[in-house]
């Protein structure tokens, strides 16, 4: 419901009903009319309603005014929810069309405001302004009719802002609303007006009054504060006189929100806009039912509305429709379209969260607002509400407007706050940096004023501050502020000044002011970044840090040098006498007493000459400078490396192309100039975290593509960078990634050492730590620095770093507390000897591993290998030189002698030697002593030769590390075949020699450190990589000098050996090396030279019980061997056949099927299993089977191996041939699993028995060939099973077996069925000379009865084949003469049955039926029907499936099928023979080209109804023949089976009597045969329905309606046709049509077609009176159907028809209801036809009585009569002309307007309707259907013979 002022009574519309409430009263009364008088009352009340409505407007009294017009709203916008927009637009329309009308209801309104009286109508005209302008009512508003009441409206604004002061909520409130539809819909000019006079008539301040400061729970509150909200936003956009005064009221920080685009978090309802028109709308379209009430009271309302219309047309013109009242439905009523509102004004300013943060408190630099500051700004408001108000009462007679020019708000309650530009300073400097405090406005003008404010003021503190509020707006307002141009001033204030606190804002400043460009080259320019740097030097004196663990345990300084180190420090005093060294403390002490000023000179170590105290950043510092520092030293340290950070950051050493830029920007030469670059490094000695990490980065940022870059280590970076413990060392490791290989610390020649030497790293990380940093990303290096890490690419630790820090710390004991007393003073390089680890004394390194962990393949199975080929090529290095290791050159006392220590003395401390080398290192050092190189080397040497010399020293060649070499190239080949694959490996010297030393070394077997083994792995993995290295090593007699190592190690393998023995290993690499060697032709050449190879393999296999995975390796050797001929015949006749067929029956099948996880390392079963199942493909790749190819990664397994017939035949005999045969194809696993277990299969059988009879065999010539040297001669080809000689096997199947398991699947079915075939063919003689014999009791047949049931077995077997195997019954063809023949085999029925379920089977083949034809053999099929009754249905099938071949139906015809299967269905007592015999005839009958001709010759026996039943049902046929019928398309009864059966048994007994004797007799029919069964043969029939019956049985559905219908039409209209057609048949076939027609209308739709209507039209003419009759009744029942009046209408047809009734008077209200019923349907074509003949006055002679006296009920014919007349008449055309000929007749006008309907009796067709009409063959309307009560004869079980 919209929202009403309280003042406004309103009239709502409630449905129909009309109600009157007075909203402003509580106790209002509603009034209701009762429903059931809704109809009369509402009728009266528009009436009167309508009157006084007119009538007010025109009179002057104010509440009569009030009324009419809050009447008139009422029908602008019901106040009820189910209102119709399209009618409040038509009513809006109405109301509005009058430019007058308006005028007067607006003059009427600015009448009452000037003189201030009329509220009510003062609300009621502005809710009639608010439905009509004011959204969303205004969207129902005519666009014209808005645009110039909108106008008329604006015309005289001020009166709407008169309305603002009036004391009605209401009455302010619809002004408001109608002053922004005039702002937001009005054009430019007069929203511009709208906007000045807010500002003129105070309206603004008073609004903006209300938006802020109303806070209330009422809802009209809240609804006038939200429009308040909407006219500010309205009266201030585009308005910048309006926006000045606001910035005049309010902080500016506050107006800020307005430009915001942040949403409002809590969000107010819309209180305004409060209907959706386009829902209401969408809603409405579409609904056009009118209830049913309103359509009683439309016609009660016309008087109404014509009253209406002509009185109140204005007010009322659409009251009809809003009440309700129902007219003519409009079908094409288009949708409601809405007025399209516009906004020309638009608010873009964010009001919302301008009056969200109003409400709230704000502390910030630009905005101080409070419940204070909230309070002044409303006290000012209603302050200058108040004045202005008293100024326009006082000033009444003009027009006052309001000053607001001069109108601003001061808030006193913040006159204490210091405010520069529009920012408060305490604020501004109380915020934290990063706060979220908005954009600072006018940044550059607040900044120079803050600067100007600096400059003048001589208070150190409130320079500070300013300082502080410069840094804190340049940091934010940098872009727009830009370059500072006073930077150099800052520097050089920041150099003069001695107070810490402005030293530390003006450092503050600085950083703010680089994030300019070009306020980094004013520093640089201005001597910036040396400042910064010696005031970086400060951090060495910060002692209060927080300590880093172990820290104070890794600077090791000796006792002794201490306090001498400390003194760093000389002045001079007033006699300019240079006094010292004294320490920092003393000089603290000096400054305190005061000995020294500020302008005493010193002097430390580091410094380029005499400087006055003021002078020295670290002394003007401590000593002299006053203030409290804001950052402590580390603190100020860290700012400024991040501020040199950044202003390298601006000067890439790149450009965009990464071409190198010379010169170095100007920031990096001057921090890479000698006197900041030493102090920047360090820093790295104050350890810490922070600063560690800053110096890291700035060095890397400066570095890069430094040409200073060789000479950084000089620095002692190095040194310093590694002595750090903290974790954070991913910057450190980022640096030393990329200068560490860069420094020129080493001569040139030393460019082509490897990385260690190479880097400056080198002697203080291990080996793999230089090589990872330099291999990876500084974050893996970092990760292993800190961690605990031992894998082959690190061995790294934490002690170890401790250990490192330790030496180093060592190494710079003299420089480090020098830092705490001279903070510049400069580090002197020196080199450090390369730091021993002792967790490192027993490792190998090489290439970047520690091959001892490389080769440790439990710890590192599969560890990366990041250059295999590099690695390979340094092993080999390594190799040769551990080969040729000497011992070392130097000793102990040639090193102490060289460092000028005493010899003799026992070994001396560390701390001597140290201090020895240090003196001589600093004697001798290139860049002091050029002439010293030579001497700075050999004390380098000596020094680190006593520092590292190793815990264990070994004289020459160390096996474990050879071992370890060759294990690492093991390694290598193996995982990285690929890549070393193109490569020769260029070790076989050194291997084949090392293999050689080996083998012939007496000790071989008691060595600790034994390389045979791993230097037999080599051989084998460097052949298996690459075919160049297979040829290399047969080249090198590698073949040879492996098969001595293998006989030497194969002569000690007992049956006690262990798989960890050095043989056992030796032979298991060896026989891998062969595997692989056996791959290529020249080396199986060899190898087949060498005889004792397989031998000493044998032998291996002999011993496989005990040492299974030696032997699995043997085995796929064999497997190699077995792609060479001569190898697999070597094999064979060595015994192999023994140890690998005996390894199959150690397979445990059920541990791979468990699902439980083994492991050949856990599991010895697991072993064993492997074992067979390579043994298993060794057996199918000696045969040479060709599904025996092994996977490519196998050894020989990518090599197809040649076919060996002779092991072939020996697998065959002792494997069986099923079972050698899955060697090739099936997987081992299957094999296997088959061999050790129980199985009775048509292809196995195989059991107990058969393997213990195998394995005793087999264990018999392992023991006889290994010992002996003997074996079986033949190799087992003639082993024998004693329980395979007890079955018949065809094509290797045991037929017992497979008759048993019919569906076991067969690997070649139709070589199988093909194998059965010949078998059958080869005892087919046999069986046909069996019977012959059996017939003249020659021969007993028990005698025969084992050959007899093979051969049943057979026909069995090739059943169970074709049937379980599809598409093996092909293999029949050309083969069914022989099964045919079968079927005759008298005396032996299993033989006949089998054939014949053979014969079925195959029928399902279309290829089997065709050579089925082809061969004529049906007569032997056909004879079993009679001959074997057993088999009869599946005889019948059997003919059934052969029927889909015409060939073989014309076959059967001649054979006489048709004569044996009516025999079955007419005398067979088994009722599923009879049905399947109705199948096959209505099979037969449906062949296109016999069917026919199998049809006739069916109905020579039959009636055509069974060969219908037949196809539909064959069932139901059966039931047919069986019982009495009587219907319209059958009789039948007793008599006629009778004939029928008897006659068919006779001729089928004839025909099998020549049939048994000659099978190629044929069958004919004599042409003149019937059976007479004389049922219905004196009933006429038409078409196959009995004419007499139908007639009786109308209802009867027929099986052929059309053909019925075409019969019975062609007869009908021959008999029309005669001059003497006979009367009963005539009648008869009358009848039935009429019936046909009646029963089955649909059915008149086929008569035109067929064109029988001219000539039954003719028929009316016929001088018979008999035939008119007839074809008057014909006529009557077509004129019924559309189509045969059309047909008719196009025919002349009422001139035969009118003869037709002349001739036939009884048929003359037939005719006439015929003719009713054509003018119905046809009225303009037939009407014509009428009136041509006359047939209107021949009618209504008729109705004279003329011509009727002879009828017995003249009054039913009249009344056909007249309706035939008076539907004449209704003819569009022809009905005047009718009517004319009706009116001249006298008798019309006593028939015209009565109905004569009692007259007419029913149809006279309505006795032909009645009667059931249920479909079907055996149930009918009168018919009967006699069921059989005797029960039928016993079937036989055998046939008659004859």
């Amino acid at each position: 419901m919209p929202s009403w002022p309280s003042s406004l009574r309103t009239w709502s519309f409630r449905g129909p009903t009309l109600s009157w409430r007075p909203s402003s009263r509580p106790s209002g009364v509603w009034w209701r009319p009762k429903p059931a008088s809704r109809p009369s009352h509402s009728c009266q009340s528009l009436e009167k309603l309508g009157v006084k409505t007119v009538k007010a407007l025109k009179r002057n009294n104010n509440g009569v005014t009030h009324a009419a017009i809050d009447m008139l709203c009422a029908l602008m916008c019901p106040m009820h929810d189910d209102y119709d927009l399209r009618q409040e637009q038509l009513n809006k329309a109405s109301l509005l069309s009058s430019k007058k009308f308006l005028e007067n209801l607006l003059e009427k309104f600015l009448s009452n405001v000037e003189h201030g009286t009329g509220a009510l109508v003062i609300s009621s005209l502005l809710d009639f302004l608010t439905f009509a302008l004011c959204a969303p009512y205004s969207e129902t508003t005519e666009g014209q009719q808005f645009d110039m009441l909108l106008e008329m409206v604006a015309s005289d604004g001020r009166t709407l802002f008169k309305l603002f002061q009036h004391p009605s909520m209401a009455i302010v409130k619809g002004a408001g609303l109608i002053m922004k539809a005039i702002i937001e819909e009005g054009d430019k000019e007069i929203a511009g007006k709208m906007q000045e006079l807010a500002l003129s008539e105070g309206a603004l301040p008073r609004h903006l009054h209300t938006s802020m400061f109303t806070v209330s729970a009422d809802q009209r509150m809240l609804t006038n504060r939200q429009l308040s909200r909407h006219l500010v936003g309205l009266w201030t956009a585009e308005n910048p006189i309006a926006l000045n005064l606001l910035k005049r009221i309010l902080p500016t920080g506050l107006l800020a929100y307005l430009d915001s685009s942040d949403l409002v978090p809590e969000k107010d309802v819309d209180r305004m806009h409060i209907r959706d028109n386009v829902k209401i709308a969408t809603d409405q379209f579409g609904r056009n039912k009118v209830p049913e009430w309103q359509r009683i009271a439309g016609k009660a309302a016309k008087e109404v509305e014509k009253f209406a219309k002509e009185k109140a047309d204005i007010v009322l013109m659409h009251w009809r429709d809003k009440m309700g009242i129902a007219q003519k439905e409009n079908t094409n009523q288009k949708p409601v379209i809405l007025r399209k509102r516009r906004q020309r004004i638009k608010i873009e300013s964010n009001w919302e969260l301008f009056y969200y943060k109003f409400q709230l408190d704000h502390a910030r630099s630009n905005l101080i607002w409070n419940l204070k500051t909230r309070e002044e700004l409303r006290d000012a408001l209603e302050a200058e509400m108040r004045s202005f108000g008293v100024d326009r009462e006082l000033g009444s007679a003009s027009i006052i407007s309001w000053n607001h020019q001069e109108f601003e708000v001061k808030y006193e309650c913040l006159s204490d706050e210091i405010k520069i530009g529009d920012y408060y300073l305490r604020l501004l400097l109380e915020e934290d940096e990063n706060e979220e405090s908005g954009a600072i406005k006018r940044s550059y003008e607040f900044f120079n004023e803050l600067y100007h404010r600096f400059l003048l003021t001589p208070k150190v503190a409130m320079k500070c501050l300013c300082l502080q509020a410069l840094a804190i707006v340049y940091g934010k307002c940098c872009e727009e502020i830009g370059p500072f141009t006073d930077t150099k001033y800052i520097v050089g204030m920041l150099d003069r000044c001695t107070d810490k606190l402005e030293r530390d804002r003006l450092i503050l400043f600085l950083n703010k002011l680089i994030l300019n460009k070009k306020n980094v080259k004013e520093i640089m320019d201005s001597n910036g970044v040396r400042i910064l740097v010696d005031l970086l030097t400060l951090a060495h004196l910060h002692t209060s840090r927080a300590t880093v663990p172990l820290q104070s345990n890794v600077i090791e300084a000796a006792p002794d040098m201490k306090r001498e180190s400390e003194k760093e420090w000389y002045f001079g005093n007033a006699d300019k006498e240079r006094r010292g060294p004294f320490s920092f403390e003393e000089m603290q002490e000096f400054w305190s007493a005061g000995t020294l000023t500020a302008k005493t000179r010193c002097w430390a170590q580091g410094m380029d000459g005499w400087r006055p105290l003021q002078a020295i950043p670290q002394l003007k510092w401590s000593l002299l400078a006053a203030g409290q520092a804001v950052m402590n030293e580390s603190d100020l340290a860290t700012l400024i490396l991040n501020m040199l950070i950044t202003m390298c950051s601006y000067f890439p050493s790149r450009d965009q192309d990464n071409a190198i830029i010379r010169p170095l920007p100007k920031v990096k030469r001057l921090i890479s100039d000698s006197t900041c670059l030493p102090h920047i490094v360090q820093l790295l000695l104050t350890f810490d975290p922070i600063l560690v990490e800053k110096v890291a980065n700035l060095l890397y940022l400066v570095m890069q593509d430094n040409p200073n870059l060789q000479r950084l280590y000089l620095t002692g970076v190095f040194f310093f960078i590694m002595m750090y413990t903290g974790s954070n060392v991913l910057p450190v490791a980022r640096f030393l990634k990329y200068t560490h290989l860069k420094q020129a610390f080493k001569s040139e020649e030393a460019k082509g050492l490897d990385i260690v030497q190479r880097s400056v790293l080198g002697s203080m990380l291990p080996e793999a730590m230089v090589c990872y940093l330099e291999n990876y990303e500084a974050e893996r290096f970092s990760e292993i620095f800190l961690g605990e890490f031992d894998t082959p690419e690190a061995i790294w630790s934490s002690e170890m770093r401790r250990m490192m820090i330790e030496k180093i710390a060592a190494h710079l004991a003299d420089f480090s507390p020098r830092l705490q007393s001279n903070t510049r003073a400069l580090y002197q390089y020196c080199p450090i000897p390369v730091v021993s680890f002792p967790q490192l004394d027993s490792e190998l390194f090489c290439n970047i591993y520690y091959l001892r962990h490389l080769c440790d393949s439990t710890r590192f199975p599969d560890w990366p290998i990041r250059d295999p080929v590099k690695l390979l090529k340094d092993t080999l290095d390594a190799w040769k030189r551990e080969v040729e290791k000497k011992p070392p050159s130097m000793s102990v006392d040639d090193a102490y002698e060289v460092l000028n220590l005493p010899k003799g003395q026992g070994q001396h401390e560390e701390s001597k030697i140290r201090k020895a080398y240090f003196r001589l290192a600093q004697k001798y050092h290139p860049d002091k002593n050029p002439e010293g190189r030579d001497m700075f080397e050999k004390v380098n040497k000596a020094y680190e030769f006593l520092c590292t010399k190793s815990a264990r020293i070994v004289d020459g060649p160390d096996p474990e590390n050879i071992i370890l070499i060759l294990k690492a190239q093991s390694i290598l080949f193996n995982r990285h075949k690929q890549e070393l694959e193109p490569y020769k490996y260029a070790g076989y010297p050194m291997l084949i020699k090392t293999i050689t030393m080996e083998t012939g070394d007496e000790q071989l077997f008691s060595k600790t450190s034994a390389l045979l083994p791993a230097a037999a792995e080599l051989a084998f993995h460097t052949v298996n990589c690459s075919a160049l290295n297979a040829e290399e090593l047969r080249r090198e007699s590698g073949i040879e000098v492996l098969m001595e190592a293998l006989s030497r190690c194969v002569s000690v393998l007992t049956a006690s050996s262990r798989a960890e023995d050095m043989a056992v290993q030796v032979c298991g690499h060896v026989c891998r090396c062969y595997s692989v060697a056996a791959q290529f032709e020249e080396c199986r050449e060899k190898i087949v030279e060498l005889p004792n190879i397989i031998r000493d393999i044998c032998h291996i296999l002999f011993y496989g019980k005990g040492l299974p995975r030696l032997a699995s390796v043997a085995v796929e050797c064999v497997s190699s061997f077995a792609v060479d001929f001569f190898l697999q015949t070597h094999l064979y006749q060595a015994g192999v056949l023994w140890h690998l067929l005996a390894s199959l029956f150690s397979y445990d099948y059920t541990l791979e099927e468990s699902g439980v996880q083994a492991s050949h390392d856990t599991n010895q079963q697991q072993v064993c299993n492997s074992l067979a199942k390579l043994s298993v493909l060794a057996l199918g790749r000696l045969a040479g089977y060709s599904g025996a190819r092994g996977p490519e990664d196998e050894p020989g397994g990518g090599e197809l191996p040649p076919e060996n017939p002779a092991i072939r035949k020996s697998l065959a005999a002792m494997l069986t041939p099923y079972i050698s045969r899955r060697l090739g194809h099936s997987s081992p696993a299957e094999v296997l699993k088959l061999l050790n277990s129980n199985s009775e299969t048509p292809y196995l059988i195989w059991n107990n028995g058969t393997r213990a009879e195998l394995v005793e065999f087999l264990e018999e010539q392992q023991e006889s060939n290994i010992k002996r040297g003997e074996c079986d001669r033949s190799f087992g080809s003639e082993f024998l099973f004693s329980e395979h000689g007890k079955e018949l096997i065809v094509g290797e199947i045991f037929v017992r077996v497979y008759n048993e398991q019919p569906a076991f699947p067969l690997e070649h079915p139709k070589a199988l069925a093909s194998s059965l075939l010949d078998y059958v063919g080869s005892q087919a003689q046999y069986l046909h000379t069996l019977l012959a014999m059996t017939q003249t009791n020659k021969v007993e047949s028990q005698q025969h009865a084992q050959r007899l049931r093979w051969a049943e077995m057979a026909l069995e077997a090739l059943r169970n084949v074709i049937r379980n195997n599809p598409g093996s019954e092909t293999e029949c063809i050309g083969h069914f003469k022989l099964l045919f023949s079968l079927l005759r085999v008298h005396g032996a029925g299993r033989v006949q049955q089998l054939a014949l379920e053979v014969v079925n089977t195959v029928t399902s083949n279309q290829d089997c039926v065709v050579n089925i034809a082809e061969s004529l053999v049906l007569p032997n099929l056909l004879v079993l029907l009679h001959s074997l009754p057993s088999s009869r249905q599946l005889v019948l099938e059997t003919l059934y499936a052969l029927t889909s071949n015409t060939k073989i139906i014309t076959e059967a015809m001649n054979k006489g099928a048709l004569i044996y299967l009516l025999d079955l269905f007419c005398n067979s007592t088994h009722p599923q023979v009879r049905s399947q015999t109705a199948e096959l005839f209505s099979k037969m009958t449906s062949d296109k080209l016999v069917g026919p001709k199998v049809r006739l010759t069916l109905m020579r026996f039959l009636p055509a109804v069974f060969m219908d039943a037949m196809r539909d049902n064959p069932e139901a046929a059966v039931h047919i023949f069986e019982g009495t019928h009587e219907n319209p398309e059958l009789i039948w009864n007793d008599s006629s089976r009778e004939t029928v059966s008897t006659s068919v048994r006779e001729m089928m007994l004839e025909h099998f009597k020549q049939q048994k004797d000659n099978p190629d007799v044929n069958w004919k029919l004599p042409e003149d045969f019937s059976v007479a069964y004389g049922a219905g043969q004196s009933e006429l029939e038409v078409g196959g329905v009995f004419l007499r019956i139908f007639i009786a049985q109308p209802g009867w559905v027929l099986r052929k309606p059309r053909e019925f219908l075409v019969s019975l039409m062609d007869t009908l209209t021959a008999l029309l046709e005669k001059n003497n057609p006979n009367g009963e048949a005539l009648e008869t076939v009358t009848t039935a049509a009429v019936c046909l027609f009646s029963s089955q209308t649909q059915l008149a739709d086929q008569v035109p077609p067929l064109g029988h209507l001219p000539r039954v039209l003719t028929a009316l003419n016929h001088k018979n009176n008999a035939v008119p009759k007839s074809a008057i009744r014909l006529l009557h029942v077509l004129s019924d159907n559309e189509l045969c009046v059309r047909s008719m209408a196009a025919l002349d047809t009422i001139g035969p028809l009118m003869t037709g009734m002349k001739l036939r008077a009884d048929m003359a209200g037939l005719a006439c209801e015929a003719l009713n019923r054509m003018f119905q349907r046809e009225q303009t074509e037939l009407v014509a036809q009428a009136l041509r003949v006359d047939l209107v006055p021949y009618l209504l002679k008729l109705l004279e009585g003329v011509g009727l006296e002879t009828l017995e009920n003249p009054s039913a014919t009249k009344a056909q009569i007249v309706k035939a007349l008076k539907s004449m008449t209704r003819s569009l055309q022809f009905g005047e002309q009718v009517n004319e000929i009706l009116a001249r007749s006298t008798v019309w006008s006593a028939f015209k307007d009565q109905k004569h309907d009692l007259f007419i009796s029913d149809s006279q067709t309505a006795g032909y309707l009645t009667g059931p009409g249920v479909a079907g063959y055996l149930t009918a309307g009168s018919g009967s259907t006699v069921m059989p009560s005797v029960p039928p004869p016993v079937d036989n079980d055998t046939g008659d013979l004859g």
